[in-house]
């Protein structure tokens, strides 16, 4: 009897697989998040450029080297302490950017894919001396988020005509209404435009959208089709350019924060250890770039648990005495959503 020959495994397989392909380099991206005097500020890198992106903002990062880094996370905190002498406090991983095409020459070996894994990273440091590094104000990246003092005018005045007109545009693999149509949807869904609310979460889609459209210098530098009027200096620059994908990651991480605000107490992250009410208020307006009700904000924080009284007043604001509180951190064993159920002031969010 002849004996049936025992197929290849899925393992072996695989493993053939990563044997004839050596070329794919992991990259650590860190978006570094702080608030410093009621700005949300991000930590950004000089890196040298060949691409034609010189100057542009690098986030901290760094490849991963399996023989000194026993995981991805302490590979990030090495190559973040080594590049701004930042020790990192609470980081979390954010997605795996693989896509091929979605950035330039981050390494310099020809052939090598780069898939970067980004992680969120919040600090209370302010110094403004890290070696090699500085903090820049993440809304000169993303001016369209920041709706504080109200919608922003660069939204009605410069992004929605843009968008309108390139909805409107045939197709370029297909000229079916259907085309036109879902593009429409996408930019009434993520810019608020037509009666559709504005979602804070959706800073990723509406950086998404802008680069599908061409409307971003990064959609140019990767030589897309759609960014011929930006390459041809015809259409106006929307927001501060990032080397590589980082734009992508730092609206990946602002969508993420600005949504586990509401279900976790990550904005302590942030605080000091004793803080008034309304500095709690204002660091989480920055993040959200929304105004939050302050009475209705006082009322969440403290039926919800979030904070007990230390007994003493502070000054900093430079008018009467505000009253000092502290994070519980015992509420987090209390309840699985310890976050901040927050509705935006009506007058702001629906300007």
């Amino acid at each position: 009897m002849t004996k049936a020959r025992a197929k290849p495994s899925v393992q072996s397989n695989a493993e053939a697989a990563m044997r004839a392909d050596k070329s794919v380099v992991i990259g650590l991206n860190a978006a570094i998040v702080t608030v410093s005097d009621d700005e949300p500020k991000i930590l950004v890198v000089p890196h040298s450029e060949t691409d034609g992106a010189s100057g542009w903002d690098a986030l901290p990062f760094g490849p991963f080297n399996p023989t000194q880094h026993r995981t991805l996370e302490i590979g990030l905190r090495s190559w973040v302490q080594e590049q701004t002498s930042l020790d990192l406090g609470y980081v979390e991983q954010l997605y795996t950017f693989g896509d091929r095409g979605r950035h330039s020459l981050e390494v310099e070996a020809p052939g090598e894919h780069v898939v970067s894994v980004g992680y969120l990273a919040l600090t209370r440091s302010h110094d403004e001396t890290l070696k090699g590094a500085a903090w820049r104000d993440w809304y000169q990246h993303f001016p369209w988020e920041d709706w504080r003092n109200g919608k922003p005018p660069i939204i009605d005045q410069v992004i929605v005509p843009l968008l309108r007109e390139w909805a409107g545009r045939q197709n370029e693999a297909s000229s079916e209404e259907l085309a036109r149509g879902k593009r429409r949807d996408r930019m009434r869904l993520c810019f608020g435009v037509d009666g559709v609310p504005w979602d804070d979460e959706k800073a990723l889609e509406r950086y998404e959208l802008l680069y599908s459209a061409g409307l971003l210098l990064e959609a140019a530098r990767d030589e897309r089709p759609n960014a011929q009027k930006l390459l041809n200096g015809q259409a106006p620059q929307l927001g501060r350019p990032m080397q590589f994908d980082h734009r992508r990651i730092l609206a990946t991480a602002m969508s993420r924060l600005r949504a586990k605000i509401k279900y976790r107490p990550v904005a302590f992250e942030l605080m000091p250890p004793a803080f008034t009410l309304y500095e709690l208020q204002k660091t989480v307006e920055a993040l959200l770039g929304l105004h939050v009700h302050k009475q209705n904000f006082r009322r969440l924080v403290e039926n919800a648990g979030l904070v007990e009284r230390t007994g003493r007043m502070s000054t900093r604001t430079g008018g009467r005495p505000a009253e000092q509180f502290r994070f519980r951190r015992e509420v987090l064993n209390e309840r699985p959503a310890p976050g901040l159920r927050l509705a935006p002031s009506r007058s702001r969010a629906n300007s």
